[in-house]
C-alpha cells in the first residue's frame, strides 16, 4: 500500500490470481485487474479452503479478470464473476521472434547431438502439474524403436533431482539432456534445433510454451485436456494423447519420428494457427485497450503502470 502511494498508478495488474492478484486486491486500489493464469484457478483455488478464499476475495474485488482459455473463464465465472468483467487475452507469441530456422549445429555439437537425429523437447517446469515423468517413461518405448532419438529435457523444479534418478534407473541419460532453465532469448534456438514438442501437463491454461514450439513448426504431441484442445485438432496439426499414458506418447513421437512430410505439415499449420489466433502484438493491443477502457474518464495526469 506504501508504494502504490508513492507510484500513484492508473491500474495495478496482479498476475496470479491465488498469489499476486490477491497481494494486488489487498492494495485498495482501484482499476485493479487480475489476470489468471490457469493453475490458479484450476488447481489452487480448489485444492483447499484457503485457496478457495483467495481466489474469490481476489476476484470479487477485480474491476476486470483477464485469463487465458475458454475453459478458465468458465471456473473464473462458477466462482461468481459476471461474464462481462472477464476478458481472454494471451500472451501470445512474437513470431518474428519464434520461427523456423535453418538448423542450429552449433547447439547440436554443443549437446552431443548429430544433425541427422530426431530431437524431442519439452519446456515445461519439473514439477507435478507437467508430469514430465511421463515423458521420461516414455523414452525407453521410442528407443526400442528408434534408437538414434534424442530428448532435451529444458526447465527446472522441485521434481528435477527425481526426473534424474528416475532416467539413469531406466539407462537412458545417455539419450535425455537435462539442460536446467534455459534464458528467454536462448528458447528459440532450441526449439528450431528440435524436431518434435511434447507438452505431458495433467492442467493448464493456453500454454505459451505450447505456442512457441508451434510458432518454431515443431509438430507437437500434447496431453488431451481442455487448454490443449483449442490449439491442437488431433491428426491434423499434432497429436493428442491421454494424460499419464506414456504408451501412447512413445507411439505419437514414433510416428512423428519416421514421418517427416506429417511432421512438417503438422508444424507448418501450427504456425499458421498461431499467426491468426495467438500473435503477440495483437493480444498485447487488446490488453492495452482493455487498460484504456478503465481509466475512461478518469484524470488525464501524467500516467505510470503498476505490474
Amino acid at each position: 500500500r506504501r508504494l502504490v502511494r508513492q507510484i500513484k498508478p492508473d491500474v495495478i495488474d496482479g498476475h496470479f490470481v491465488t498469489v499476486y492478484g490477491f497481494l494486488a486486491a489487498c492494495a485498495g486500489f482501484h482499476p485493479l485487474v487480475v489476470t489468471a493464469w490457469g493453475s490458479d484457478i484450476l488447481i489452487q483455488s480448489k485444492r483447499n479452503p484457503l485457496g478457495a478464499f483467495l481466489a474469490k476475495h481476489c476476484l470479487k474485488k477485480a474491476d476486470l479478470v483477464v485469463c487465458c482459455s475458454s475453459s478458465v473463464k468458465g471456473e473464473i465465472s462458477r466462482l461468481g464473476v459476471e461474464a462481462s468483467k472477464i476478458r481472454i487475452i494471451l500472451i501470445g507469441v512474437n513470431t518474428a521472434e519464434f520461427q523456423p530456422m535453418p538448423s542450429i549445429n552449433k547447439l547440436r555439437q554443443k549437446l552431443g547431438i548429430g544433425s541427422s537425429q530426431p530431437v524431442v523437447i519439452s519446456t515445461r517446469v519439473l514439477s507435478s502439474v507437467y508430469d514430465v515423468e511421463t515423458l521420461i517413461k516414455a523414452v525407453p518405448l521410442v528407443l526400442a524403436e528408434v534408437p538414434q532419438a534424442k530428448f532435451i529435457i529444458a526447465g527446472t523444479g522441485e521434481q528435477q533431482g527425481y526426473l534424474q534418478n528416475l532416467a539413469g534407473s531406466l539407462g537412458i541419460l545417455e539419450s535425455v539432456k537435462f539442460i536446467g532453465w534455459v534464458p528467454r532469448t536462448e528458447i528459440p534456438q532450441y526449439l528450431s534445433s528440435s524436431d518434435i514438442y511434447v507438452s505431458t501437463s495433467l492442467s493448464d491454461g493456453t500454454s505459451n510454451c505450447l505456442l512457441e514450439a508451434m510458432a518454431s513448426e515443431l509438430a507437437p504431441a500434447v496431453t488431451d485436456i481442455p487448454a490443449n484442445q483449442p490449439w491442437i485438432k488431433d491428426e491434423e496439426n499434432g497429436f493428442l494423447f491421454p494424460v499419464k499414458d506414456s504408451k501412447a506418447l512413445a507411439t505419437k513421437i514414433m510416428d512423428l519420428i519416421k514421418n517427416e512430410e506429417k511432421r512438417k505439415a503438422f508444424g507448418k499449420i501450427s504456425r499458421e494457427v498461431v499467426q491468426r489466433k495467438a500473435e503477440q502484438r495483437i493480444e498485447m493491443g487488446k490488453l492495452e485497450t482493455a487498460y484504456q477502457e478503465l481509466l475512461a474518464g478518469k484524470s488525464k495526469n501524467e500516467h505510470h503502470f503498476c505490474q
